[in-house]
């Protein structure tokens, strides 16, 4: 049985550099960084143009989901006026909507007004302790368990900004999509 829920995509980030690896006395590096209105998807390498693109290493991290719901969550948790830029978590896919702890291990679709891409749900992206100095103290902390989904492009195709449909081989409660998620079941 396949479960489709509504969704939003939200933000597409795609960089050719990392920002935030190394270079803790100098701070993050200043790289280009774009927020596309639509992204294309090639199976096995992740997202063209995209620093993970193509890279062995990364083949199970090619593509990272964020629900905006947890990056809200933690705003909340740290008591922040205003909701920080989820762009700073450097996820490719920030979406609202969507439970993403649920996917590990199985393979889902996002449809959206470009296509459709079939994806393999992976491991937590755990976040980085950068977040405290990119964010705010504490949101290294606040953000474990909710720094999103770690996926593997299973088809090519594109992704858009705007609506779309997630479908889930497994029941998924959008409600939860910003609870932390500390003890894990063993992927299926």
């Amino acid at each position: 049985m396949t479960h489709s829920y509504p969704v939003e995509v939200l933000h597409l980030l795609v960089s050719p550099e990392h920002a935030y690896f190394g270079r803790p006395r100098e701070g993050a590096a200043d790289v280009e960084t774009h927020d596309l209105d639509a992204v294309e998807v090639v199976a096995g390498k992740g997202i063209r143009g995209d620093r993970f693109f193509g890279k062995a290493v990364h083949m199970d991290a090619a593509i990272t989901f964020l629900a905006i719901e947890a990056w809200e969550a933690v705003a909340h948790d740290l008591g922040l006026a205003a909701v920080p830029d989820p762009l700073l978590a450097r996820r490719n896919v920030v979406v609202r909507g969507v439970e993403l702890d649920p996917l590990r291990g199985h393979d889902f679709d996002l449809v959206t007004a470009a296509g459709s891409v079939t994806v393999h749900g992976g491991r937590p992206a755990a976040p980085c302790a950068w977040m405290d100095r990119m964010v705010a103290d504490g949101a290294h902390a606040a953000l474990r368990g909710r720094g999103g989904l770690r996926c593997t492009p299973l088809t090519d195709g594109r992704i858009a900004r705007g609506p779309g449909v997630l479908h889930s081989p497994v029941e998924l409660d959008p409600g939860r999509a910003g609870e932390a998620v500390l003890r894990r079941t063993p992927l299926p």
